[in-house]
């Protein structure tokens, strides 16, 4: 094991955080911790040696580099009183020797967000073991897994500290996946563009971007404002929120005099509609074959329905020449359709004429009911396999990649009721068993490859969302895409943050009236991560343009802002917001506000009231839903006094 010199900083103190990963997401993570709560913190990465060379991964020195300029870039990292670099410890293993390095056993939070999930359990385990009042925050991407994992270590650490206190054990362990983090906001970027979506309590959080209302207008009063637009929303040459300092950046949580006074500004502004409302997407997004369709061809039904029409046709022609009942008419048809009728030596002319035609159609029509059967026996055989896109798709969404964030942002559209085309060139890809289960269609092959975009219909196309790993992947399918397509609506992963933002000005600029966004996943995640380890819920995060919103849920004993204060008064401009309050009774809560309840159809006692009165006074035993920027949330745990920050601070 390596220690990584830090004369500045020393060894670690008791009280710290450790961050045990070496990714995007430990970077932002730790300059998350360590600007907006000011928390000192160790950071835990494997040897320089073994992954210098790897896409994401540093040596020491560059990576503290990078965490110092994501420092640099955060929101009121100029504000004093900031801790400094992490301190970085070089281990090989992340075994109990190495955190006992770290000093865990004085440590008030661990973040164990290694991409391998084996690797995180292992050192969850091992960290109860050394510490069990540790705050343990673990990144996995089984959910299943997650629950009995939480269970498991809260139970173990109430047999180790018989005294500790339930309420303290419920944030003892967190388990979260940046995918799952990220997916909503990317799916509703994907689907309705400016609209942002976070669960709380089986229902959907939807903040929506509306447009400037004009000169001498505001918006809606009935609606909370969540965030004023910059002034850079409308203009091609700016970025999201590219002017951090000045009157016109985005402001989140503004008053309502703020919000009085800033005309032709567009605002964000809060819906909350059921879970089924909200997945109802626009009609033209939503369209639903029938049954018919998805067992035979197009060009089957067809040739089924002319033979049809044929045999009504020889039917009506039999009855009118021969002026028999109706139904014996049509009987003597179909005798001679499946060529068991007499012949018509002794009849009429017009009877022998139908006759040899009904033979006919006969002989037409049994290839037509072989195939038939073919076709609906290889439908019921290939439903495990991946389905074409269908010849007269349109509307629909392309997702490019099938990896752990692709396929939870596939299960979210999927939910949402949204038509999706898959393309993925890697076929042991984590998302093809769900694309199979979903019956989702999948192209096979290299987005960036000649007639891929094609067979996924991107001509015919609702919008681009490119999920793949590779930054470059991602630009050039967009950038191919938006040439069949001019208008497409675009939305691109992104690792680094300074080359989004060039994308997605120059984007911009060229395709005007086109929609791009360009997210990061560890962007998104990041702040969940960090309330998770600072000890209360954070049920997910918006993306305001360049700038996050959080979502949180606490109880209101022990914060002197919101207990014993009326709503009106709880309300913090620019740092946090009392949106819900949940009115069941203290042992009858959810735990998790967001995750979505089971409820089987019964509603249970109680449940979040959205429309709150201004001058409902809080207790100490309510807890409430609210949403808060990152220093507000940071003030609110208690980690620091008021910032004076300024009107820009997010």
């Amino acid at each position: 094991m390596i220690t990584f010199p830090q004369p500045a900083r020393g060894v670690p103190r008791p009280g710290h955080m450790i961050v045990c990963g070496d990714d995007a997401l430990a970077e932002r993570l730790a300059a998350e911790l360590a600007t907006v709560y000011r928390e000192r913190v160790t950071l835990v990465v494997p040897p320089s040696r073994q992954h210098a060379t790897t896409r994401g991964r540093t040596p020491a020195a560059a990576l503290l580099g990078r965490i110092q300029a994501a420092m640099n870039r955060t929101e009121g990292s100029t504000v004093s009183g900031a801790t400094g670099a992490p301190h970085v410890v070089e281990a090989a293993a992340l075994d109990e020797a190495t955190l006992a390095e770290a000093r865990v056993r004085e440590a008030a939070a661990l973040a164990l967000v290694h991409d391998d999930d084996e690797t995180n359990i292992h050192a969850a385990l091992a960290a109860r073991r050394l510490n069990p009042r540790l705050r343990l925050v673990i990144r996995l991407y089984n959910r299943k897994l997650g629950q009995h994992l939480e269970e498991l270590l809260d139970q173990a650490a109430a047999l180790a500290v018989p005294g500790l206190d339930p309420e303290a054990l419920d944030t003892s362990t967190t388990v979260l996946s940046d995918a799952d983090t990220a997916a909503p906001a990317l799916a509703a970027t994907a689907v309705a563009g400016t609209s942002k979506v976070v669960q709380a309590d089986g229902l959907l959080l939807r903040a929506v971007e509306r447009t400037p209302p004009g000169h001498g207008r505001v918006a809606d009063p009935g609606l909370p404002v969540l965030a004023l637009l910059s002034s850079t929303t409308n203009d091609p040459a700016g970025a999201e929120g590219s002017d951090a300092s000045g009157r016109e950046a985005p402001i989140l949580l503004p008053d309502d005099d703020t919000v009085a006074a800033a005309t032709g500004r567009g605002t964000v502004v809060l819906e909350t509609v059921t879970h089924t409302a909200s997945g109802s997407a626009p009609r033209r997004l939503a369209r639903r074959r029938l049954p018919l369709g998805s067992l035979f061809s197009r060009r089957l039904c067809w040739s089924l329905a002319g033979l049809v029409a044929c045999v009504l046709g020889l039917a009506v022609a039999t009855w009118l020449t021969t002026g028999d009942h109706p139904l014996h008419a049509a009987y003597l048809t179909l005798l001679d359709l499946f060529a068991i009728g007499d012949p018509a030596l002794d009849e009429p002319t017009a009877r022998q004429v139908l006759q040899l035609l009904a033979g006919l159609a006969g002989l037409l029509l049994m290839p037509v009911l072989l195939a038939a059967v073919l076709e609906a026996l290889g439908t019921f055989r290939t439903t495990s396999t991946l389905r074409r896109p269908p010849r007269g798709l349109s509307g629909h969404v392309v997702l490019l990649g099938l990896g752990k964030v692709g396929t939870r942002v596939l299960a979210r559209l999927r939910e949402l009721d949204i038509p999706v085309v898959c393309v993925e060139e890697d076929p042991e890809a984590r998302g093809f068993p769900l694309a199979r289960r979903l019956r989702v269609p999948t192209v096979l092959g290299d987005a960036t490859q000649e007639g891929v975009l094609e067979a996924a219909k991107v001509h015919r196309a609702h919008s681009l969302l490119a999920l793949t790993s590779s930054d470059t992947t991602n630009l050039e399918a967009a950038l191919y895409a938006r040439s069949v397509k001019p208008d497409l609506r675009v939305v691109l992963r992104l690792y680094d943050d300074d080359f989004a933002t060039a994308v997605y000005r120059t984007l911009r600029a060229a395709h005007p009236r086109a929609l791009t966004r360009s997210r990061s996943v560890s962007s998104l995640a990041a702040p969940a991560f960090a309330g998770a380890m600072m000890g209360r819920q954070v049920l997910g995060a918006i993306p305001v343009e360049r700038r996050v919103l959080l979502f949180a849920a606490l109880t209101v004993a022990g914060h002197p802002q919101l207990e014993g204060r009326t709503i009106a008064e709880s309300f913090c401009p620019r740092a946090w917001r009392v949106l819900a309050l949940d009115t069941a009774e203290p042992d009858e809560r959810v735990p998790d506000l967001a995750a979505t309840p089971a409820y089987d159809g019964a509603d249970r006692p109680g449940g979040l009231v959205w429309n709150l009165h201004p001058g409902y006074v809080l207790r100490p035993q309510d807890r409430v839903v609210l949403a808060a920027t990152r220093h507000g949330l940071a003030e609110l745990l208690g980690r620091h006094p008021r910032l004076r920050m300024r009107t820009t601070d997010a």
